[in-house]
This record gives C-alpha cells, structure tokens and sequence, in this order.
C-alpha cells in the first residue's frame, strides 16, 4: 500500500516522553540560537573574511560525522543516559568556549580557534543527539509506538529550526552577542536537566563490543534518501545566510503548525509520493515570490510555504529511512536521517557566506535551482527506489 498514516496513541504522551522531548527540543535550540547572530560577530568582531566564516560555519557539517562511529561503543559500554549527558556538557563546554572568545575584547582570536570550536560544537551535538534520538526518546515507549515516538520527537527538532533563530535575533538585538551564547548554554543545561529526571534502567553491555561501528550512525543502504535529502537542506542553509528576519522565523513557525495539521487531515491517505512533492513545489514558489515579488504579503507567504515545505519533507523523509532499515536499524535510521538534516543546513550556511556573501538574489537563484533538482530527482528516481529497497 503506497499511502502513510502514523498512528496517533494518547498513551505515548506521559511524562517520560514529554521530558524527552523538550530535552530534544533544548538541545536543538542550544545550536540555532547561534546562527543567525555568529556569522556577524566572526564578519565585524573578529575580522574574519566572508570565505573564513562559510567554512567555520560550515565544520559545524563535517564535526557531526566525526564521532558517530563511536556512538553504538558509547550506549553498550555506558549507561546510555549518562553518555548522552556527557556529550551535551561538552556541548556547553564548546559554546562556553564562545563566551570566552567574546570577552577577550582586546584579542582578535583568529579563524583556527573559531573553526575548531564550530567543529568541536558539530561533533558533540552530533554524538548527544544519535544517543537522545536512537536510543533515549524510543526506550521511553512501548515497541509499537516507536514509530509515532520518532515521528514526533523529530517534529521538536523541527520546531527548533524556527525556534532558535528567532530567539537568537531577539536576544542579540536586546542584549548583544554574549547574551545569545548564555542562553544557548541555558538550554543545553536544560536539555541534561530533562534527561537526568527520567530514569533509565541499567542494562549490562555486551560482550566483545566493537569500538568503531555504523550502528546507530550511518545506514549505508540509504544513500539515495540521504542525498535527496542533503540537497533539500542545503537551500534552507542557503536562505538562512542572507540574514533573514523575525518575522520570516516566525512564520515558519506557522508554516511548521499548517503542515503538522496538514499530515493529520490533508495527506491523511494520500499517496506516498504527494508530500514531497508538493513540499518541493511549494519550496520554488516560496523561492520565486521571494526573487520576483516585493510586495508586502510576500515577507508573509513565503516563509509560510518554506516552514510547511520542510514540515512535511522532513516527517516523510524520515518515515522514509525507518521503513528502510532492516531489523535492529531503527537507530541507525534516525542517525543518518539527523546526519542528512543538520549537515545540510550547514553546508548550505557555509557555502551561502563563503561563496555567496551579500548577494542575496544568487543565493535564491542557487537555491531555486538546488530545489528543482531535488524535485527531478526525487520524483524520477529516489521515489522508485524506496519503494524497491523498503523493509517495513
């Protein structure tokens, strides 16, 4: 059967879960409130060059792939809960980092400390999300509603995309740069908050557990998905680099909720094939109002349309990869769907202000073109594909 509904069970919602979530929630806002505000501090504090703040922005990409290998070893050998919280504290430590960085007022640090603190924050955000994502959020629910609890816990993720940025203008506008980075600490600390008041029992490792494994990290046979999906994230990183608004952020939001509504009522029995590609249609009229249009409804509709395109790509996307895996892959399914997700938005920051600074109509020119081929390449291969390779 080609169509897709996840269950909705009243019963997954206890407190346990909801803990979980706003933890993910947290976590993911720690990231987002610095970046709409860190490109301007490396650019006009710290004097680094447009090309020098694409690639700092864009390690942030290439750490979450550094320490995956490591995140099966991590779960087995210690208790999973307390891994996860160590990673989020090194997390803290690397965006406290920053707040050092900034009150040094009278050094200039330089781009090698800067680039190493976005890879060192990539890497440990990566490692506490694998864990909170693969492991954590489904050992909180029964086995059959671990697909609704993937399928819902990724929508807080989700939320953090609009969220955080939000916040992060807000704050940087009231109380400047260093004020961003405290709040981002804040969250992480309420993220370790969260997880630390749900208890997890002990579980007694395995023997002979491998160091380096793709468990729980990267689903090898996903490829296909993982690149749609890459590129799709790569045009919001790109959007992101032209310095958008308060106002665009918070229409996403709105754009984030119609689409949640809309999986409920409107895709309900669809076919499978119809969410994205009516996300990626939606995505290029958001793109062509935003380089042809300067009414004032525009600044409204097409934030809506980018926020309800991401919504419902993202949720298929991800339903994509767990239908998928095969037996004992449901982790490593929501790793690599992760990995596709913030290393795109990532790379799309990094090449946005290292190839493209301050030229916003090549950005949205690059990013209508990047949509229109995710939309051949999906509706031409990836789709067929998936029905071909699917396991559940």
């Amino acid at each position: 059967m080609n169509t897709q509904n996840t269950p909705v069970h009243i019963h997954l919602w206890h407190r346990a879960f909801w803990l979980m979530t706003v933890a993910n929630l947290m976590l993911t806002m720690g990231v987002y409130l610095l970046v709409p505000v860190m490109p301007d501090w490396m650019l006009y504090t710290q004097n680094l060059t447009p090309e020098e703040t694409g690639l700092a922005m864009a390690a942030f990409g290439g750490g979450l792939f550094l320490f995956g290998c490591f995140t099966s070893f991590l779960v087995q050998r210690y208790r999973r809960n307390m891994a996860c919280v160590f990673a989020v504290l090194l997390m803290a430590a690397s965006i406290g980092a920053l707040y050092y960085m900034d009150t040094q007022k009278a050094v200039i640090v330089g781009f090698t400390p800067i680039l190493l603190q976005r890879l060192a924050l990539g890497a440990t955000f990566g490692v506490a999300q694998m864990i909170l994502s693969s492991t954590l959020i489904i050992d909180t629910c029964e086995s059959f509603q671990r697909t609704e609890a993937n399928h819902a816990a990724a929508w807080f993720s989700r939320f953090a995309l609009s969220l955080g940025p939000l916040a992060g203008l807000i704050l940087g506008r009231l109380a400047g740069f260093n004020l961003v980075v405290l709040a981002a600490m804040g969250c992480a600390a309420l993220a370790i908050l969260h997880i630390l008041l749900v208890r997890f029992p002990f579980r007694a490792p395995d023997d002979d557990i491998p160091t380096f494994s793709l468990d729980r990290f990267l689903l090898p046979q996903g490829w296909p998905l993982f690149f749609n999906l890459l590129m799709i994230t790569i045009v919001m990183g790109l959007l992101m680099s032209t310095g958008l608004s308060e106002l665009f952020y918070a229409m996403m939001m709105v754009g984030f909720l119609v689409a949640l509504l809309a999986q409920r009522f409107v895709f309900r029995d669809a076919d499978l094939r119809s969410e994205v590609v009516t996300g990626l249609v939606l995505q290029g009229a958001a793109l062509l109002m935003m380089l042809t249009r300067q009414q004032a409804v525009v600044s409204f509709a097409a934030p809506l349309f980018v926020g309800f395109s991401l919504g419902i790509i993202g949720s298929r996307f991800l339903l994509f990869f767990i239908k998928l895996s095969r037996h004992c892959q449901r982790g490593t399914s929501q790793s690599t769907f992760l990995l596709g997700w913030e290393s795109g938005i990532a790379f799309g920051l990094g090449i946005g202000y290292g190839l493209f600074y301050g030229e916003p109509s090549t950005v949205l020119q690059l990013s209508l073109v990047l949509t229109v081929a995710a939309l051949l390449l999906y509706s031409f291969l990836t789709h067929d594909w998936f029905l071909r390779h699917k396991n559940r």
